[in-house]
């Protein structure tokens, strides 16, 4: 007996398609099939040269074409050759039409653009914990975007909803008694964002979060003065990066991260 052939058709890569198919065979214990993935088949010349050669085969066909004209070809052209050609997606896809009310795009390969998607987010979103608060150095050239301020200036959840945007986030904090690390003054201005505060606000946040942890609220790190003389340094650095400022007294973490994404766009 013949080697069973299963041709997997698709309009995308295929993988979608080879992986419900080994699935399947995989009940099989294999059985020694042969699969024969065929991808990009975008017309209906494509679609008669597979069926041409699985009828020499004696084969199968199992497909993913999203798009209804295609379907109907396939499935049109396979009947009238005497080829089983089992459609993996279409009915799916007819099911959820009627059950959501709306029209599918119809686009190939749209799983794999929102799996690099996905991917991209998580890996941006590593990155922005790997270089937090200044961790590795070496992260600030590699980002695409480096935030600088003061402690408490919500650099860190910025950098991780700037994350969930598929962006890669280093952050500094500046502290006077600590120079820079070197790399700040190497990357590009435009891709830097200072991220300004007033003493007052700065103050009222240091002291709820040495209550909130149980600590003295007069300790130096809230102390006017001493935040009054971070902010000076701080403007020191960002006037001598010439980047730009923005002013986070009063916004959300949300507010900020749109004036930066803004930017970047604008960029």
């Amino acid at each position: 007996m013949n080697t069973p052939i299963i041709y997997v058709v698709s309009d995308s890569v295929g993988e979608t398609a080879e992986l419900v198919t080994k699935a399947a065979i995989s009940q099989f214990n294999g059985s020694g099939m042969i699969l024969k993935r065929f991808p990009y088949v975008e017309d209906h010349e494509h679609i008669d040269e597979v069926i041409s050669l699985v009828n020499m085969d004696k084969g199968m066909i199992a497909y993913t074409l999203v798009k209804p004209d295609m379907r109907k070809y396939m499935k049109e052209s396979a009947e009238m050759a005497g080829v089983y050609a089992c459609d993996l997606i279409g009915p799916l896809m007819d099911q959820i039409e009627l059950l959501s009310g709306k029209q599918p795009l119809c686009e190939p390969g749209l799983v794999r653009k929102l799996d690099e998607d996905y991917f991209k987010k998580v890996e941006a979103i590593e990155f922005a914990v790997k270089y937090d608060d200044g961790r590795d150095p070496r992260g600030i050239l590699k980002a695409d975007i480096v935030l600088i301020g003061v402690s408490r200036t919500s650099k860190t959840p910025l950098s991780q909803y700037l994350a969930h945007k598929r962006l890669k986030v280093a952050n500094v904090p500046l502290v006077p008694e600590v120079d820079p690390p070197e790399e700040l003054y190497k990357v590009p201005p435009e891709k830097c964002f200072g991220l300004k505060i007033s003493s007052e606000k700065l103050n009222n946040i240091r002291r709820e979060r040495l209550i909130s942890l149980g600590l003295n609220d007069q300790a130096s790190y809230a102390n006017i003065e001493r935040i009054k003389q971070e902010l000076v340094f701080f403007e020191k650095v960002v006037s001598k990066i010439n980047c730009p400022v923005i002013d986070v007294t009063n916004k959300a973490v949300e507010e900020t991260a749109n004036v930066i994404l803004n930017y970047v766009q604008r960029k």
